[in-house]
C-alpha cells in the first residue's frame, strides 16, 4: 500500500497543531458516594466531557503500564516500530493520556501491517502511523470498544498473559491457531453471533455458551444468540425427567452477564437474546422484563410500608406507661394492638411483627430494615434478572398474515415437533 500523508507532515509530530488539555472524570452513587474517580487526564482540547469520561472511565488501561518502556529489538522491523517493554526498574500503573491509547492502537496496526507486507515502503508505514494518530485524535474515525480495551497493550507496554481460548489467522500460513497469549493476539471484534444447541454441557451446548461468553465479555465485547432451539419447559428429557425450559436457563445466562465487566471497567456486558414466535415458552419469553419490574416494585413499595409499621410497632413497645412485660402484650397495650393491625394490614408477615417485638424485650429501639429503591443499579435490581438482555422476538411472515387474519398461533414443541398450545395470533 502506498499512503499520502492528508493531516500530518513528515518529520513533524503526528498531534502537531492539535492543543491537548488536562481534566478529571468521576463516577458517582445516587447516594454521593464515588465509584471511580481520576485527575490529571490528558485528552485532545477538541474533546467533549463526555468523550474524555468514555476514555478515562471505560477504555484507559488501569495496570500493568510502565513509567519506562525500553525496545525489544526485531529482525527485519524499523527500529522506531519496535514493540516495548518495562525497563528495568520501572514502576507499574495505569494510562493517564489520550496519546498513550492513539499510540498503542495505531502502532500495533501499523506493527501488524509492516509484519503481514502491507506497506510499500517504510515511509508509507509511518504516515500509516502518525495519520491514524492524528484522526483519532481529531476524532475523525474511531475503532469499536474492544481496540480501545486491549489492542497495543502488548506491543506498546509489553503486557501479556495466557491464552484465553481465542484463536487467530497465522498472516505466514493462513491457517487458524490457538492464540498462547491474551495480548499478543488480542480480541479486537466488537460483536459476536454465537450458535447454541440444546445440549446441557457438550461442546456448542447451553453451558458451553456461557464459557463462550464469558471469554468475549471479559474483553470488552458483545455476543447474540438465539436460543430456539432449547426444548420448553416440561418437554421429554433422554433420561426420562421433563426439562425445567428456556427460561431457566436464559436468567442463568443473564446473570453470569451481569456478572462481568466488560473490559474489566464500569462497562456491562452487550447481550442479545432471540427467540422464535413458534417457541413453546414465548410467552413466558415476552413477559420477563415485564413481571421482573413488577418484583422491583414490589421490593420497593413493600420494603417501604415494611420499615414504617415494624418500626411503629417498636415504638409502641417502647412507648407504653405499663410495666414489665405488659408493654409487649397487645392485649394490654393499646397503641401496639394498633401497631400489630396496622401491620397485619400491610400484609407484612406475622414473624416480622413478633421478631420485632421480641427485639424490643431485648432493649433495641429501632429496627433497621433495608429500604429498596428503583434506581438501575440498586440493589432491587440486582436481585431480579433480565436486566443484562436485549430481548428480541423472531417473528416470520406466517405468524403476520396470522395476525391479519385473526387466526390462531400454533406454539410447537422442539423435540417432537408437536403443537404444544395454540395462542391467538394477534395476543402475542
Amino acid at each position: 500500500m502506498r499512503i499520502a500523508r492528508r493531516f500530518t507532515t513528515a518529520g513533524s509530530s503526528a498531534y502537531h497543531g492539535i492543543e491537548f488539555r488536562t481534566v478529571a472524570s468521576e463516577i458517582r452513587n445516587p447516594d454521593g458516594s464515588v465509584v471511580f474517580k481520576q485527575t490529571d487526564i490528558e485528552v485532545p482540547a477538541g474533546w467533549s466531557q463526555v468523550a474524555s469520561d468514555v476514555l478515562a472511565q471505560k477504555y484507559f488501561r488501569r495496570a500493568g503500564v510502565p513509567d519506562r518502556t525500553e525496545s525489544a529489538p526485531e529482525d527485519g522491523v524499523p527500529a522506531w516500530l519496535w514493540r516495548r517493554v518495562p525497563a528495568s526498574g520501572a514502576k507499574l500503573g495505569g494510562e493517564v493520556s489520550a496519546r498513550q491509547v492513539f499510540d498503542r492502537m495505531a502502532g500495533t496496526w501499523t506493527y501488524w501491517g509492516w509484519k503481514s507486507g502491507y506497506f510499500d515502503t517504510e515511509d508509507d508505514a509511518r504516515a500509516y502511523f502518525d495519520e491514524m494518530r492524528a484522526m483519532l485524535a481529531r476524532q475523525m474515525g474511531a475503532p469499536n470498544s474492544p481496540q480501545w480495551f486491549n489492542t497495543g497493550l502488548h506491543w506498546a507496554y509489553g503486557i501479556d498473559g495466557p491464552g484465553q481460548g481465542h484463536f487467530y489467522v497465522d498472516f505466514r500460513s493462513g491457517e487458524v491457531k490457538a492464540s498462547r497469549s491474551a495480548y499478543e493476539h488480542p480480541q479486537p471484534h466488537a460483536c459476536f453471533i454465537q450458535s447454541v444447541a440444546d445440549d446441557l454441557v457438550n461442546d456448542g451446548g447451553i453451558m458451553d455458551l456461557w464459557v463462550r461468553e464469558a471469554r468475549l465479555f471479559k474483553y470488552g465485547s458483545g455476543t447474540g444468540s438465539n436460543f430456539s432451539k432449547l426444548r420448553g419447559e416440561n418437554e421429554a428429557l433422554s433420561g426420562g425427567g421433563k426439562s425445567s425450559g428456556l427460561m431457566s436457563f436464559l436468567k442463568v445466562g443473564d446473570r453470569a452477564a451481569g456478572a462481568i465487566k466488560s473490559g474489566g471497567t464500569t462497562r456491562r456486558a452487550a447481550k442479545m437474546v432471540v427467540v422464535d414466535v413458534d417457541h413453546p415458552d414465548i410467552e413466558q419469553f415476552i413477559d420477563w422484563k415485564v413481571v421482573e419490574e413488577q418484583k422491583v416494585a414490589a421490593l420497593v413499595a413493600g420494603s417501604t410500608l415494611a420499615r414504617r409499621t415494624l418500626n411503629a410497632v417498636m415504638r409502641a413497645c417502647r412507648a407504653s406507661d405499663l410495666d414489665g412485660e405488659g408493654r409487649f402484650d397487645p392485649k394490654r397495650n393499646a397503641e401496639l394492638r394498633q401497631a400489630i393491625r396496622a401491620a397485619r394490614r400491610a400484609a407484612v408477615p406475622e414473624n416480622y411483627v413478633q421478631r420485632v417485638i421480641q427485639l424490643a424485650r431485648q432493649g433495641e429501639a429501632e429496627i433497621d430494615f433495608k429500604v429498596y429503591d428503583t434506581d438501575w443499579d440498586s440493589d432491587a435490581y440486582l436481585t431480579v434478572s433480565g436486566q443484562n438482555s436485549n430481548n428480541s422476538v423472531r417473528v416470520t411472515n406466517a405468524f403476520l398474515n396470522a395476525v391479519e387474519a385473526g387466526r390462531d398461533w400454533p406454539l410447537v414443541r422442539r423435540i417432537d415437533g408437536k403443537v404444544h398450545k395454540t395462542v391467538k395470533a394477534a395476543a402475542l
